[in-house]
């Protein structure tokens, strides 16, 4: 493996006038390290397997180099020649095949429809994706199960696909598609440019890039980037979760805030609670129809919904502009889903906060996934709210005060200048 470069602004990226003119018109003022790194890789034609925090730019690292290779190319499969594609992105979910099929769709912009972009995805009809796929399509977005259905439907072929993207791999195999992943690369082409993107690397992962990818380039940006999210700890009382929860929201009075639980029902019951107490919140979860999480995930990224309720579905492809709040109601079952959670807030750089709410059957799972993160967060209280004393001493032992005595004889730190999140944590 080699290691990329970091060229510092797009117009050294090797980037088309026509995807330069539209960054213009996104505002996007620099590459992400993610992109400087990736684009000029996969512009040359590599293999390439990269490692990044959600919200680090990775959809438009491999896009905007698949669109200039669609847009300078002369030999073009799709466009009436078959139902062929170029370029094969699968991801995880619906909702992310979504959001990058629709990114694509803003990048090329300046191409007045000359490239054509599809996602399809379970939950809806898959009449109207086949309509939609007639005559092929440049780039295919697609979750894997539901492709495999349009391939035995002959909508679709792989046989000319020239770019593979495997976007969140490390997620496509937690949630069951290792059979349907090993089916559909079969059907690839051997000789292809194969990009994949993983935020973290378990055994299956590693066995893929090995089998998968040819003298890949490595990128690994996978650290924290503290100036830009914050993350807090409470302790609270068994059964205080709610209230210390509706007291925060108003308290604080976000934005925004988005809160995670584990089951579906927990949304429901949580939802109705806190209408109880004045804080009116939609739900998201698995057994909402296509339509109806769309719906809401339009709401809320428009600022319609102010409190999102949302089992892990809504942890990975959602992308949520300066989304000011993620609360962690419920301990996320993987430590690897609590890094995922947490990074819908403080994206692309903007200063966002973290915030988990701990009871004492929560304390040894958070100890867990603290370990396998390699982080260690002060354990607070929330005033008001503070944990009983009876209590085991460990957990007491673990705690931060709400108010620190004068006078404890500890050292004091050197002054230090205060980060944009120093000075936004202290507002909280």
């Amino acid at each position: 493996m080699t290691t990329a470069t970091t060229p510092a602004n797009f117009t050294e990226l090797g980037l088309i006038s026509p995807l330069l003119n539209r960054l213009t018109e996104l505002e996007y003022q620099q590459p992400t390290p993610i992109q400087a790194q990736v684009i000029p890789s996969v512009l040359v034609g590599r293999d390439l397997i990269a490692g990044a925090n959600t919200g680090s730019g990775k959809t438009a690292a491999f896009a905007l180099p698949i669109l200039q290779h669609l847009a300078t190319q002369s030999d073009r499969s799709a466009g009436g020649k078959g139902n062929y594609v170029s370029g094969l992105i699968l991801v995880p979910t619906r909702e992310l095949a979504k959001q990058v099929a629709d990114s694509i769709k803003s990048y090329a912009t300046h191409f007045n429809g000359a490239i054509k972009t599809v996602a399809v995805f379970g939950g809806v009809s898959a009449n109207t994706q086949m309509l939609a796929l007639r005559g092929g399509t440049d780039i295919l977005v697609a979750t894997p199960g539901r492709l495999l259905d349009l391939i035995s439907s002959n909508a679709i072929k792989l046989d000319k696909v020239k770019t593979l993207v495997l976007d969140e791999a490390d997620r496509m195999l937690s949630l069951g598609f290792t059979e349907e992943l090993a089916e559909l690369l079969a059907l690839l082409p051997e000789k292809k440019q194969t990009l994949l993107f993983s935020a973290t690397f378990p055994e299956q992962v590693q066995t893929l890039t090995q089998e998968l990818l040819n003298d890949p380039i490595e990128v690994q940006l996978q650290s924290s980037d503290a100036s830009t999210l914050v993350q807090r700890v409470f302790n609270v009382n068994k059964g205080e979760k709610t209230a210390v929860l509706a007291h925060l929201i108003q308290q604080h009075q976000w934005r925004q805030a988005l809160i995670f639980v584990n089951a579906k029902n927990s949304c429901e019951h949580l939802a109705d609670k806190l209408h109880k107490r004045g804080i009116n919140a939609e739900v998201f979860h698995g057994d909402k129809g296509q339509g109806a999480r769309t719906r809401v995930l339009d709401a809320f990224k428009s600022g319609e919904i102010e409190v999102l309720i949302a089992t892990d579905i809504a942890a990975r492809g959602l992308d949520i502009e300066k989304l000011p709040v993620v609360i962690n109601f419920d301990l996320p079952r993987s430590p690897s889903d609590y890094m995922h959670r947490i990074g819908r807030s403080g994206r692309a750089g903007e200063v966002g906060l973290a915030l988990s709410l701990l009871d004492y059957e929560d304390y040894h799972h958070f100890k867990i996934i603290e370990k396998k993160n390699k982080i260690r967060l002060e354990r607070e209280q929330v005033e008001g709210f503070e944990v009983d004393e009876n209590i085991t001493a460990e957990l007491l032992a673990a705690i931060k005060p709400v108010a620190k005595p004068e006078g404890t004889g500890k050292k004091k730190r050197k002054n230090k200048a205060p980060s944009n999140a120093d000075v936004w944590l202290n507002n909280f």
